[in-house]
């Protein structure tokens, strides 16, 4: 009688292995989910705010102002207006940097509810949509940035924040496909 309670919670212990196995997969899974969009969301708001998209020895300019080196000291000025800076299209970088940003926020908020608040197989398709927005508005402000801005200068060369938008375009990018890849896996 022993040997046979014994044999059948070695049984059950087995059993329940694989769905051990398989929640720890899973948070595993979250969590590595939850440090690349914190890691895209890092990278979104230091490409938009930092000042470096274009460099030089003395000019270091990003999408809201100018720094000029001069006599040892940088300087803050505005940006220069006319053909080199069109307006509209500075404020189209402006808006979808910032929007990146947003959208990238309220996703990861809205992953952390979801997570709480509803069934498998609609948990992570707000959070998806969020993502791709914030994919799409980064992608829009550098190609913008990229097509209209310092094509004729000669001196200088991208800084590490137009790098960093374009690296935070595909952590956003691969964050978005992740989340609609585990709501059709958890549905």
């Amino acid at each position: 009688m022993f040997v046979l309670c014994q044999a059948e919670s070695e049984i059950s212990v087995r059993d329940s292995q694989p769905a051990i196995k398989r929640a720890a997969i899973m948070l595993i899974l979250l969590a590595a989910i939850f440090a690349l969009h914190i890691i895209g969301i890092i990278l979104l708001l230091v490409a938009t705010i930092d000042n470096a998209w274009w460099v030089t020895e003395t000019l270091s300019t990003d999408v809201w102002a100018r720094w000029i080196y001069i006599n040892g000291m940088w300087n803050y000025t505005d940006l220069p207006t006319g053909s080199h800076y069109p307006q509209d299209y500075l404020q189209a970088v402006q808006a979808s940097s910032v929007l990146a940003c947003i959208f990238s926020i309220l996703g990861i908020f809205v992953f952390v509810a979801q997570l709480f608040t509803l069934n498998k197989g609609q948990r992570f398709t707000i959070s998806g949509v969020f993502q791709a927005l914030a994919c799409l508005s980064i992608m829009i402000a550098a190609s913008i940035y990229t097509d209209r801005f310092h094509l004729d200068e000669s001196i200088g060369s991208y800084g590490h924040c137009y790098i960093l938008a374009w690296i935070s375009f595909a952590l956003t990018f691969i964050s978005a496909v992740i989340y609609f890849v585990l709501r059709k896996k958890t549905a």
